[in-house]
């Protein structure tokens, strides 16, 4: 069974998730992210000198400047094109993570693909390619999944899932039966680590574990708080049904401080990044204290690079502030010293 001849479908799709994105409410109004159930001790007399202050980290063995990652968003249009130049610019001059919009659509039609290619202007950032899983069901196998890779140059493959962004989509693909085993296979054979990811409604402790028995080298948590992509599906939907499935599923989903706290329970060593919801440097900061290794953020993101590259400069300086002031102000110099400590209450 192939689904490999819609390009333009999917492009158009893609043109009209950022519009959805930038122009409608479709963020969580009632189940958050769960951050807001922790807070930082303040610690009075730091014993610090601000200059000590260091976010450097590493994660699948790259360095980077910070702990973050600008989450994937978009491809396949010239819009698109125009965000991750200016998101990859910024990236690597703060040495800074990125994943990209899933590349079905340069799959689909490969002369789009130099929406994605953003490698030539952030040589040295971790960089992640994209596909979504469910697409292993439906003509995609190892060799589509190494154009995604090589496309990028990429340091990883986010295989991302979706279900419920399927079920509400119109003519979405919802025939997830046996991916466990065909992820198995692809992170047997890809050259590259496979880092499963959710798109916003979270990844459970027992879902993680099955992913990583299954070879993943990371997990994206993704969890409710952020952008619902069931109200993303069912602005853009063509009929009432699918209209009404968005609205009802518009708050389903597991809290992103939930998928951190019970992944890491059963996982001590996994790699694991905490999205969805995340707004600021504090958030990122509770995040990493909870247990994550990295913290993406997207929605910021695409408001700021729909803007300008000197908007994204200046999100990304925001937000190092932030995590530097919860460093400074509970005393701590490192990221492993904050995760270490018991500055983090519930």
């Amino acid at each position: 069974m192939t689904n490999l001849n819609s390009g333009e479908e999917t492009q158009s799709r893609k043109a009209e998730h950022i519009r959805v994105c930038l122009e409608d409410d479709v963020q969580f109004r009632l189940n958050g992210t769960g951050l807001d159930r922790y807070r930082f001790t303040h610690c009075c007399l730091p014993e610090l000198d601000w200059q000590d202050i260091d976010l450097t980290t590493r994660f699948l063995g790259k360095s980077l400047g910070a702990p973050l990652l600008i989450s994937s968003m978009t491809g396949g249009t010239e819009e698109a094109k125009r965000i991750n130049s200016r998101l990859a610019v910024v990236a690597e001059q703060f040495q800074i993570a990125m994943g990209v919009g899933s590349q079905r659509v340069a799959v689909e039609k490969p002369e789009v693909g130099d929406t994605f290619a953003v490698r030539s202007l952030a040589p040295n950032i971790l960089l992640f390619a994209n596909l979504g899983a469910v697409q292993l069901n439906y003509g995609y196998g190892v060799d589509q999944c190494r154009k995604a890779v090589d496309l990028l140059e990429a340091d990883a493959l986010i295989l991302h899932l979706n279900p419920l962004q399927e079920a509400v989509q119109s003519r979405g693909d919802k025939n997830f039966r046996g991916l466990l085993d065909k992820i198995h296979e692809l992170c047997n054979v890809l050259p590259v680590p496979v880092i499963a990811k959710e798109v916003g409604n979270g990844i459970s402790a027992k879902m993680a574990q099955k992913l990583i028995e299954a070879g993943v080298g990371a997990v994206d948590v993704a969890g409710a708080g952020g952008t619902s992509w069931a109200k993303v599906e069912g602005e853009r939907a063509k009929d009432v049904r699918q209209r009404r499935l968005g609205a009802t599923f518009a708050e389903w989903g597991l809290p992103t401080a939930d998928c951190i706290t019970s992944i890491r329970a059963i996982a001590p060593e996994i790699p694991l990044i905490a999205s969805g919801g995340l707004r600021n440097g504090l958030d990122v900061a509770k995040a990493i204290a909870l247990g994550a290794d990295l913290a993406g953020l997207a929605w910021p993101f695409l408001q700021a690079a729909a803007e300008s590259e000197a908007a994204i400069q200046t999100l990304v300086e925001h937000l190092l502030a932030e995590i530097s002031t919860v460093l400074f102000c509970t005393g701590n110099a490192t990221l492993t010293e904050l995760r270490d400590s018991d500055a983090l209450q519930s």
